[in-house]
This record gives structure tokens, sequence and C-alpha cells, in this order.
């Protein structure tokens, strides 16, 4: 007997050692002792041709007592003595009693004197004992006692049928149907089990003991009446017959445990197909997003109206605080579960995860950055466009203003130049008439830069795309072929005035100084009206004070032209003066020009009321301009705490995710406490967004306090979530492959110390370069150098060897590893990928060979298995998983219906097909 034999006796034998005699004086329990303990013993003496009649009396002479334990043990005892008398007797029950001592069991309060005086107690005791070594003792379910083992391989068996409840070796199997469901789940065919019934026990018990005996081969220990009239039957005798039963079906424990190993490997095959799946659910849906998303952010067909483009820049805030956020999760829990996956594939000795074409994580990291690249490009058009329409509006604005006064200016001006008055007027007339005329020329001049500024206007109209262009063009053409008609009315006649002039002598001075000094006074008036009601558009504090001050100084004008005023109307009240104290006979009004001093009084009086209303529309355009300028700053300031606050965090999970404190469970929580003060930040950056909402609805475009944009807050807040997520899920599968490989913390800080020293620029990924100069460091020879392959070394290539536990690698071994750790072929090393690797060098896992050489116990040695042995051995989703995929058998020796669990078995280890 072994060592673990041995601690295994003393531990189940120890509460033995307190043998209760006054256990035996229930006369039922040892009536039950007695028969359960004497057919247990006949079981195996009738292999040496013998057996006993009466328990205490056949065992006095210790003949047959070394007889059984031959039997039992297999071993040879001492030469028995054959003579009669008391000593002989007492002689060979101490050689049986040293043999089952020597066996490591404990006999307490058995002496040989008792055995050989027949004393029934004692004896059923000595039984009891060798029942418990050499029957009992070496069950074992789960690493549990013998007892416990026994009681739970009970349990287990008779689990499928509910109406029986193994609890203990007693009253449990006093209904007959314990001892019936064991028989019946090894050998259905020999009871028909549905016809049993609880509550008829003797039948139950009959039925079980008698097929028992003639198919199984274990003797009728008991009778049914001893255990049906018995209260509490005895324990010891019900678990000496069904140990009988275990070692009767002993042989299908190994089926049971090939179907074990078997179900554990198809459950981690369905797990992982359920992950791959979904995986390709996921990455369909994001990328069909994206699909139908990236148009939208593309179209570029720009609206006419400012309104219709405010509510595409609203569209579009929606799509970024409602619809994308969600996508970002997917995202991010798309790459969690893609590193998962791939994780255990590699725990489980699977080949990596390839997803389908183009679903790729790199093919949506790509699609992804499409997608914000267009929805970038889909801001700055839409923050373009919404200037440009601003810009147009206002030009349209200015255009009509200017061609309403244009228009108004010309209105009948082409009905003055076509009149024949000069051929009827009088010398002064006609003098009158070309001197108005002359007024009219330099009033035609002065409006020249009027037209050529509605031009100008026109054509940035059409170079900004107005959508109402055509009637633009159409009324600046029609102004400027009136432009034109009325300049050749205008030489015509001065050409028809000039032919005349020689008859025209006589010209009031007065008038005409009053025309010449009056026109460009009215003109300077109607360009002081024009500009103080045209509109202005600002966006800084320095452009508003430049139109502020280039108002104060046009009021520093005032007085000037009102002198100018003054002087002008003086003229006119001159020629009236003249007139009246002359009384010359004037006919109608100052033939010079048609400004009247009513007129220019007028116009006058408009500008003076026109300067206030400029004053206050200056003072709340200051005033919008010193509020945008608090909504800068108040931006600035969060943005400019933020924006590094951000900086701080992404440096600071850097550095716990590479640095080495604590247990990875110590840094699993310290960074679940970061995610926690992360997630709690939020409010903030929504308080940011709330700031960045009221600059762009107040048309806010730059911020000179800040360098930050909500673009980068935005962008720095999304990588800081995926980067935490990201890391936690790192972690996550590092104390996964530490638990699943037993991995110690010692190895998991030296695989990181050398992981850091390696990653020089903290990117936590190795270039294959440096992961080379790594498995050097930990004791790898990646060696290039061609004479190393000569099969030949000297001293310190071989101490180099030892210390690299006999790896040589060269380029095409380390090209396979980097096959393994780096499955997607990026060109780089994570420290997951890592870890996985050096763990995988000890670790003990499942393979193709031990999982056809389980199927092959369930065939019964065959080279092919059939579905009913399949549904017999398995659980039924795991039994049809592999009807589905195993192939049909084809070897000579196949039969109808036989499947090829070999080929089944490498298809799952990624060796062939499945």
């Amino acid at each position: 007997m072994d060592h673990y034999d041995s601690q295994q006796t003393n531990d189940y034998m120890q509460p033995e050692e307190d043998w209760d005699r006054d256990l035996l004086l229930d006369p039922a329990w040892e009536k039950q002792q007695r028969k359960t303990f004497t057919a247990w013993c006949n079981s195996h003496l009738r292999k040496a041709g013998t057996q006993i009649e009466n328990i205490e009396e056949d065992f006095r002479d210790g003949l047959k007592l070394m007889l059984l334990l031959e039997v039992i043990s297999g071993e040879r005892l001492a030469k028995p003595e054959r003579g009669k008398m008391r000593v002989h007797k007492i002689s060979n029950v101490n050689k049986a009693l040293d043999f089952i001592a020597s066996k490591g069991v404990k006999l307490v309060s058995i002496g040989a004197e008792e055995i050989v005086d027949g004393n029934v107690k004692m004896t059923l005791g000595m039984i009891w004992t060798i029942i418990l070594r050499f029957a009992i003792q070496d069950i074992s379910v789960e690493e549990t006692s013998a007892k416990e083992g026994l009681l739970l391989w009970c349990q287990r068996k008779t689990a499928p049928y509910k109406n029986v409840n193994i609890q203990n070796f007693h009253i449990s199997w006093k209904d007959g149907l314990g001892f019936c469901a064991l028989i019946h789940r090894h050998r259905p065919e020999l009871i028909d089990y549905g016809k049993l019934r609880k509550d008829d026990p003797l039948t139950n018990l009959n039925t079980a003991f008698d097929v028992a005996e003639k198919y199984l081969d274990i003797p009728k220990m008991l009778d049914a009446e001893d255990i049906v009239g018995t209260a509490r039957p005895d324990e010891k005798a019900i678990m000496t017959y069904v140990s009988s039963f275990y070692h009767a079906f002993s042989g299908a424990q190994k089926a049971e445990t090939a179907a074990n190993r078997i179900c554990k490997v198809l459950a981690v095959n369905q797990e992982n197909e359920q992950l791959m799946e979904d995986y390709e659910k996921l990455a369909s849906d994001l990328l069909e997003w994206i699909r139908r998303t990236i148009p939208w952010l593309e179209n570029r067909a720009p609206e006419n109206t400012m309104h219709a483009m405010q509510q595409k820049l609203e569209d579009f805030r929606d799509y970024r605080r409602l619809h994308k956020p969600p996508k970002v999760q997917e995202k991010c829990q798309l790459e969690i579960n893609f590193n998962t996956l791939q994780t255990k594939l590699r725990l489980s000795n699977r080949p990596a995860f390839m997803p389908s074409e183009g679903r790729m994580v790199s093919d949506i990291n790509n699609a992804w950055g499409c997608l914000e690249q267009a929805e970038k490009g889909y801001e700055e058009w839409l923050l373009n466009e919404i200037r440009r329409l601003e810009r147009l509006d206002h030009l349209a604005e200015k255009f009509r203003q200017k061609a309403s006064i244009h228009e108004a200016w010309t209105d009948g001006k082409e009905a003055m130049l076509r009149q024949k008055d000069y051929e009827t007027a009088t010398l002064s007339e006609i003098k009158a008439l070309l001197k108005k005329h002359e007024a009219f020329e330099s009033d035609l001049a002065a409006h020249q830069d009027r037209v050529e500024q509605i031009a100008a206007i026109a054509q940035e109209l059409n170079e900004l795309d107005y959508y109402d262009s055509p009637s633009v063009n159409a009324r600046c053409q029609k102004i400027c072929d009136q432009w034109d008609n009325l300049g050749a009315l205008t030489q015509k006649r001065r050409e028809a005035l000039e032919r005349t002039e020689k008859l025209l002598e006589t010209i009031d001075q007065l008038y005409l100084e009053y025309a010449k000094r009056a026109a460009p006074f009215n003109n300077w008036m109607e360009g002081a009206m024009e500009d103080l009601q045209d509109t202005f558009i600002v966006h800084t504090i320095e452009e508003i004070q430049g139109l502020t001050t280039a108002h104060e100084q046009f009021k520093a004008t005032l007085p000037d032209a009102d002198k100018e005023r003054l002087a002008i109307l003086g003229i006119h009240n001159e020629v009236s003066k003249i007139v009246q104290t002359y009384h010359v006979n004037m006919a109608g009004t100052n033939p010079y020009t048609t400004i009247t001093p009513q007129e220019i009084n007028g116009k006058w009086d408009h500008v003076r009321q026109l300067v206030p209303r400029r004053d206050q529309a200056l003072t709340e355009e200051h005033a919008r301009q010193q509020h945008n300028e608090r909504l800068r700053k108040q931006f600035a300031a969060q943005a400019n705490v933020i924006g590094p606050w951000i900086q701080t965090k992404m440096e600071e999970i850097g550095r716990i995710s590479i640095e080495m404190h604590g247990t990875l469970e110590d840094q699993l929580s310290h960074l679940r406490q970061y995610e926690k003060s992360i997630v709690n930040y939020k409010p903030k950056i929504d308080q940011l967004e709330g700031d960045h909402q009221l600059i762009q609805e107040a048309l806010i475009f730059d911020n000179k306090h800040t360098n930050y944009t909500m673009e980068h807050i935005r962008v720095g807040w999304e990588q800081l979530l995926t980067t935490i997520a990201r890391t936690i899920n790192e972690v996550e599968n590092q104390i996964l492959t530490r638990d699943a490989k037993g991995i110690s913390q010692e190895q998991m800080n030296e695989f990181r110390a050398s992981f850091n020293h390696f990653d020089r620029d903290h990117s936590g990924t190795l270039g294959p370069e440096e992961f080379k100069a790594c498995l050097i460091s930990l004791g790898y020879d990646i060696g290039n150098d061609p004479q190393k392959k000569t099969g030949m070394m000297d001293t310190d290539d071989f101490r180099a060897c030892l210390i690299s536990m006999g790896y040589n690698m060269g380029e095409a071994e380390f090209a396979r590893i980097m096959s393994i750790v780096d499955p997607n072929r990026l060109g780089v090393v994570t420290f997951q990928a890592f870890i996985d690797f050096m763990s995988r060098e000890t670790a003990d896992t499942d393979t193709a060979d031990q999982v056809m050489a389980s199927f092959k116990i369930l065939a019964g040695d065959k080279n092919y298995i059939t579905v009913d042995e399949l549904r017999r051995e398995l659980p039924p989703d795991q039994a049809e998983y592999c009807i589905a995929r195993m192939a049909p058998y084809s070897g000579p020796d196949s039969v109808p219906g036989a499947l090829d669990y070999m080929s089944f078995s490498t298809a799952l280890y990624g060796e062939s097909d499945l």
C-alpha cells in the first residue's frame, strides 16, 4: 500500500476507532449485518471454492478468514497453522489481523481471542473493517471521502429519477426504488422502471435483488422484509450492498469521465461559436449604420435660407448628442468582445477567430475613421454655408436698398432729358437750361459710384451662388441699361443746348451757384442717409469699435455740413431777395436744379433723426459683442481645465497599465475607481456642451482665449472612455489567463517587467524586434547566426542554452511565434498576447488526441461511433451538436450510421475543416 492509500484509509477509518459495541444491540440491525456480511464474504470465498454458513463460527479457526483476505487482496498471507488447538486458532486470527493492520487499518478493541471465542459483535466489526478497506475505501468522486464519494455517485446516477431522493444509507433505500434506479440507469433492459410504484417497496426490493443476483453477479445480501420491517435499516449493511452495485457498474465510470471531458470541450466550442456569431452581428450592424450615416454626412446640397441651414445644424447636433454616443459604446464593446473571444480561444487551445471579410476590427476602425472624417467635413461645411448665407442675406439687402435709391433717383430722368423746352425758351431760359443740364451731369456723375456698387454687389451675389440671382441680375441689367440710356440722352441734350447756347447769354449766377452747391450737398445727405441706414455685420469687439469710431467722425462733420446747408439756403434766400427787390419776372422754380430748400431741410432733418438711431444700433451691437466675449471666456475657462484633465487621466491610465503595483485585482480595482471618477466627470462635459451650444447659437466662430475646441474635447473624452474600458478589459483578460493557466503573481510581475523594459515608447505594444529582445531576456534564444545550426555549441552557447530552457529558434520559428501572438498581422504584440504565449509554454490544455481518446472510450474501442451511443452518453444538446457536425465514417469496418469522431476531434482544434 502506498502513502496515498494509507492516508485515505486513516482519514476514513478514524471514526471507527471509537467502535460502539452498543450499536449492535438492536437485533434487527444485527440480523441485517449478519446476512449482508455473510453474503459479501461468500461472494469472494466462492472464488476459492468454499463459503461460510455462520459468520461468528466459521471464522473462529482463522483459516477461512485468511483465505478471504487472500482472495480480496490478491496477496499471499503467512502459512496458516493446521492444528485444532486454541493457540493455533489464535495464531491464524492474529496473522489475519496483522495483515489487515499492514494495510493501514487501525483495529480498535478487536482481539484474536474474541474472534476465536465467537464474539458476534467483534466478528461483525472486523468484517465491516475489511469491507471498508477493500470494497469502499477506493471509491472517490471529485476528491471526496469514500462514504461521501459512494453517496455522491448514487445521487448522480439516480438524479434523472424524480421519485428517488438518496440522502443517506438507511431510510433513503427502504422503498427499493434507489436499487432499481441504479440498475435501470446502467442496464435499462433489465427492469421496466415505469411499472414500479413507490408504495410497493417489497416488490421493488425483491425485483432489484433478484435482477442483481441473476444478471449482475451480485449475491442477495438482504431480504426485502428485513429492510421494510425496520424503521431505520442498518447503514453498514446498505453501504456494503450498494458498494457491490458500484463495483459492478464501475466500468461505466470510465465512459462517464470520457463523456464529461467531451461535454466540457463541446461546451467551450459552443460558447465560442456563440461569441463569434454575436461579434459578426454586432460588427455587421455597426458597419451598416456607418454605411447609412456617411452619405448623409457627405451630402453637400445647400439650402437657400438661413432657417433651413440652421435646421440642418440642429439635426447634426442631435446626431452628435443622441445617435453617435450609443454607437461609440457599441464600437468599444465590439473591441472588448473580440479581445475576450480571442483570449478564450487561446486558453482553450483553439485557433484564433478570423471575422468575415470586411468585418475585422481594423475594417471597423477604418470605417469609423471615414465616418469621423465625413463628420468633421460636414460640420465645417455647415458653418461655412451659414456664413455664406449670412453674407448673401446682407448683400441682397444692401443691393435692394441701393437699387431702390437709384431707381427712385432715375425716376422721370429719361422724360426730362427728352423734353424740347429749349426750343421755345428765351435766352435766359436757355442759359438756365444749360446750367441745369450741367448740374444734372454733375448729379449723374455723382451717381456713377452707386451704379458701380450695385453692379459689384450683383457680381458678388452671383459668385456666392445666391439662390435669387436671376431676379438680381435682371434688376441690375435694367439699371445698367437705363444708366447707359441716361448717358446717351444726357449727351444728346447737351449737344442740343450747346447748339443754342450762342442764343442764350443771360444766366442767373445765383441759381447756378445754388444748384452747384445744392446738388453735391444733396448727394452727401443721400449718401449719409444711406450709410446711416446701411446694415452691418461684425464678429468682434474691435470691429464694432471701428464702426463706432467712424460714426463719431461722421458726427464731427455735422457742424460744417450745417454751415454748408445754411450757405445754400442763403443763396436761395438771396435769389428771393433779388426777385422781391428788383421785381424780376421769374417763371417757375430754379431752372438749374430741382432740389428745393424744403427738400434740403427735410433730408437734413432726416439725417439728424437717423444719427441717434445709428447710435442706438451701434450701442446694442456693442452690448451683443460684449455678451459674445463673455461666452467665449466662459467656454475657454472650462475648456482650459477639462482639456488638460483628460490628458492627465490618459497619462495616469497609461501608467497604471504598465506599472506593477500590487496584484492584478488591485490594478483592476484601481482602474475601476478611475473609471468611476471619469464617469462622474461627465456633467462637466455636458455643461461645456451647453456653453458650446450657446456659442454656436450666437454665431461665434472663433475664440482667442483657448486652443481647445469642442471637437477636441469630444474626441479626447471618447478616447478616454475607450482607453479605460480597453485597459480594464486587458487586466480582466490577464486575470482570466492567470487563473486558467496557473500563473503566479511573481511570474506575472516578471512578464510585465520584461514587457515594460522593452516597451520604450510606452505604447503598450511591442514591435517584432522588441518582442524578440524580450523573449531573449526571458531565456529564449532567437538566434539568426547560421553557425548556431551546425549542431555544435561552445561553453557560452551551452550555458545560454541551459538558461533558455533548451529553445533555439531561427527566423522561421520566430515567424511562427509572431503568427500566434499577432494573428491579425498588425506588426505589434500586446501584453495580453505576450502573456498568452508565455503561459502556453507550460499549460496543460485539452488536445485533439485527448478528445479523440475520450470518444474511443464511448465507442467501445471502435474507430467510429453511432448516433445511439452519442445520445446515450452525452447530454441531448451536445449529442445533437456532434451528430450535426460529424462526417460519416468510411473505413473498412464501417456500419450503417457510423460517424467519424476522429476528423471531428481534429476539427475542434483547427487542424481540419469542421
